[in-house]
């Protein structure tokens, strides 16, 4: 059945009490006009009545408010639409049916048309891929997009942004985040896989630091995800494709403007790294995210950016500006609700005689002995949790670096 203010015929979602929510999202999209359209970050989009299935126009903009607002009811993550698939909404790391019949590649397409400005979709069908960011009329809701190709269709996935930065201790993270964010120079990169919460986390550092420091923070995203008000810090946010051309331009002014810290989105390249630790170098405190496993991955991604004959100078610079590694997985709690597992190596001397030395495999062995200063790798994280009563047994192990090395741990103590 089509439910009022739905597009699409919508399924029965299994997830618990999904469908009082859908119900209520349904029921509060028709209920006001503005409910009925999504602006997105420049400009509205224009209302359009909901489209039926049958003589699509790809073109035809359509109201997808319905279920965004479902995403924000039901606390879901993220939206799919894809052709041949159902749109999809992700709730605590489960997956499940929202429309009861897969999308053609039409209403995929018309999906992702509906989010997009007419200089969005122009650089999409150049470059067939983009990421942006649309919020609700209202304000209550922002969430991040990536429209791509795949098997020659449109496809797009939406995930929800919270509108509230959580704090460190809500989202139960070590404490030693709070000391690291007050560093006045050096690096941290956030590490992890897609979806393992790299930006809500680095989202509650720099609200620390800027609740608690006087000074400029200076984000340079793609796109922006979490919007930091002014409270002690100003803080200023570009975001890439709309508020400078690149990240590499972004960074070339970054110097001119004056920053305590410097959020960077994601280090991709050999010169984006070398911008950051030349921001290190002239004493400013770099930020930004990189996609690996864990701490030693991520050192080794780093490295690898660099030719071998750059190697020599690379330890030394990082010996010298690394302040820490963080990396993170979700986890299933006891309550079914996703928790943070973070590892953390810090860069104490010792771990910086390593580095310099380019002994990196020696680096976890030196983390499980450092638990007093803060750090500690996944499996002593998923241990803690595990004590806590937070995760069950076969969670913990299923998620451990070393499943045979857990079990010990948890046997003996």
């Amino acid at each position: 059945m089509r439910r009022a203010g739905y597009p699409w015929p919508t399924a029965r979602i299994t997830a618990p009490s999904c469908r009082e929510a859908e119900a209520q999202a349904s029921a509060r999209a028709s209920s006001t006009p503005q409910a009925r359209s999504l602006r997105c970050r420049r400009s509205a989009v224009s209302e359009a009545p909901p489209a039926e299935v049958s003589a699509v126009s790809p073109s035809a903009r359509i109201d997808l408010s319905p279920y965004l607002r479902l995403l924000v009811e039901r606390s879901g993550s993220d939206l799919f639409f894809s052709a041949g698939a159902a749109v999809k909404i992700k709730i605590e790391g489960q997956v499940t049916s929202v429309t009861r019949s897969p999308l053609t590649g039409d209403q995929s397409q018309q999906a992702a048309w509906s989010l997009m400005t007419e200089d969005q979709i122009a650089r999409f069908e150049r470059d067939l891929e983009i990421d942006f960011a649309v919020s609700l009329p209202d304000g209550s809701a922002r969430f991040r997009v990536n429209v791509f190709r795949q098997r020659g269709e449109v496809a797009m996935v939406v995930r929800r942004i919270p509108s509230v930065i959580p704090s460190v201790e809500q989202l139960g993270l070590p404490e030693v985040l709070k000391t690291l964010i007050m560093h006045k120079r050096g690096l941290i990169l956030m590490v992890g896989a897609t979806g393992s919460g790299k930006s809500t986390t680095l989202a509650a550092m720099i609200n620390e630091r800027n609740a608690n420091e006087a000074g400029h923070i200076l984000t340079i995203e793609d796109p922006i995800e979490f919007y930091h008000p002014n409270h002690r810090s100003v803080v200023n946010q570009r975001e890439v494709g709309t508020d400078t051309r690149s990240y590499r331009a972004a960074l070339r002014s970054a110097m001119r403007e004056a920053p305590d810290v410097i959020l960077i989105g994601e280090v991709r390249d050999r010169e984006t790294m070398e911008a950051a630790l030349e921001l290190c170098n002239t004493g400013h405190l770099a930020i930004s995210t990189m996609h690996a496993n864990n701490a030693n991955q991520a050192m080794e991604r780093v490295i690898n950016l660099f030719p071998a004959d750059l190697h020599k100078q690379l330890y030394l610079d990082l010996s010298l500006n690394l302040r820490a590694v963080i990396s993170q997985r979700l986890v299933t709690g006891l309550d079914r609700k996703r928790v943070a597992a973070v590892e953390v190596m810090i860069n104490t001397p010792y771990v910086s005689e390593l580095i310099l030395k380019g002994e990196i495999g020696s680096i976890k062995e030196a983390m499980e002995g450092s638990g007093a200063r803060g750090m500690q790798t996944f499996d002593m994280a998923l241990y803690g949790l595990y004590k806590a009563g937070r995760i069950d047994l076969e969670e913990a192990l299923n998620n451990a670096d070393s499943r045979t090395n857990l079990e010990q741990r948890i046997n003996f103590g």
